[in-house]
């Protein structure tokens, strides 16, 4: 075991244990309110023990992490703080959140951020906020003061947090495990259930006879049903895909090839423009300067640009998202919402691209379910001060600089 230190939210210094093969999936553990990170010895070990790399994180204010001298204890310290440390990780982790820090961790992993975790396990997180319970918590966090900051119960704004945490769990994109204890006080059944029916990809469980901490009443219990979501839904092994077996395995593997996104267009013969989004994008040849795009048979403007002799391929920048949503549909009139202009060879190139060329038909040689349109450039322009479109395993990405 080592410890290691992230820069959170402000600059604040939070401190993990890090155990297990460095190689291995990651798990990021985060405790709840007036806890530190011993909390979860019991799970650490049972997670490195099934193959896993455990990062334990004290909050900001508890245990071995900074405690900000001007008190910045507000909840979204706490949402900036996870998405600091998941952002400064090498791998996206699976991140298992009790009570507080199962409340930050649902808010800091909805929409976009989604793509800094793999999974997401909650456990004694109550979605509402019931007034006499949570004094009756806080008089016993007072009463039992530890290694952590007390201005932290003063500083976090209970009455927004199930606003936001509705709000964020329709927006949460990674599975998700939800554990409730049976005879937790902080929520009801139905309140639980109902929260989790917001999230996309949700399984609920409860724990028989657990109360207010479902992951040291009865840890388990709690651990096995960590483990058994883990290997179901997020596996040590890798995927495989092999000849014959799920075509849907080997696009997730060719989906971990980052690439940009471009809109190749041209005019059909009667001069109605035509285009579509293509991520299938390569320079061929500096001398001379050839470029493919590979184009699916099933496109409805595959045929005009099989036989175009001359096209255009324009690479979007992060700007032009709406661009690429358009051009990858149907039913819509594209280019009447799209800025364009016919370039100089005749082909539509769109206004604001991060870089466009301008092609001649080289060669088209077929390719399985896509043909291979190779493009001789004839121009090339493009904008230094625009960041690319990216995609990466199904999702719109941007460029991350460290």
């Amino acid at each position: 075991m080592s410890i290691v230190a992230f820069a959170g939210f402000g600059g604040v210094r939070l401190e993990a244990d890090v155990q297990g093969d460095p190689a291995a999936p990651a798990v990021l553990l985060v405790h709840g309110a007036g806890q530190t990170r011993a909390v979860w010895q019991a799970v650490a070990r049972a997670l490195v023990d099934a193959g896993r790399r455990v990062v334990s994180l004290d909050l900001r204010g508890h245990g071995g992490s900074e405690r900000p001298a001007d008190g910045r204890y507000a909840f979204d310290a706490f949402v900036g703080d996870l998405r600091a440390v998941l952002a400064q990780l090498d791998s996206r982790p699976v991140v298992v959140a009790a009570s507080l820090g199962a409340w930050a961790a649902t808010a800091a992993l909805a929409g976009d951020a989604a793509t800094l975790a793999s999974g997401l396990v909650l456990a004694d997180l109550p979605p509402e906020i019931d007034q006499a319970a949570s004094r009756s918590v806080a008089e016993r966090l007072r009463g039992q003061a530890g290694d952590w900051d007390l201005r932290v119960l003063e500083s976090i704004e209970l009455p927004t947090i199930p606003a936001r945490l509705a709000q964020a769990a329709a927006a949460i994109r990674v599975p998700v495990l939800y554990v409730r204890g049976g005879s937790s006080m902080l929520e009801t059944p139905a309140q639980a259930s109902a929260f989790a029916a917001r999230m996309a990809d949700c399984e609920y469980a409860e724990v028989d006879g657990a109360r207010l901490l479902v992951t040291a009443d009865s840890t388990d219990a709690f651990n096995a049903l960590l483990l058994d979501f883990l290997e179901r839904r997020l596996p040590c092994a890798a995927p495989e895909f092999r000849q014959g077996s799920d075509a849907r395995t080997l696009r997730d593997a060719l989906g971990c090839f980052a690439t940009g996104v471009t809109i190749v267009t041209a005019m059909t013969l009667d001069g109605t423009p035509i285009g579509l989004t293509a991520n299938s994008f390569t320079s061929v040849s500096l001398d001379p300067p050839l470029l493919l795009v590979c184009i699916a048979n099933s496109a409805g403007s595959a045929p005009a640009l099989a036989v175009a002799e001359r096209f255009a391929v324009n690479v979007l920048q992060i700007g032009q998202q709406p661009a690429s949503n358009r051009f990858a549909g149907k039913g819509e009139d594209r280019f009447a919402a799209t800025d364009w202009a016919p370039g100089e060879n005749g082909a539509p190139v769109l206004a604001g691209s991060l870089s466009a060329f301008e092609c001649t038909r080289h060669a088209v040689h077929g390719g399985g379910d896509h043909f291979i349109l190779v493009g001789r450039v004839t121009r090339a322009t493009f904008e230094p001060q625009r960041d690319p479109l990216l995609y990466f395993r199904g999702k719109y990405r941007r460029l991350h600089f460290a």
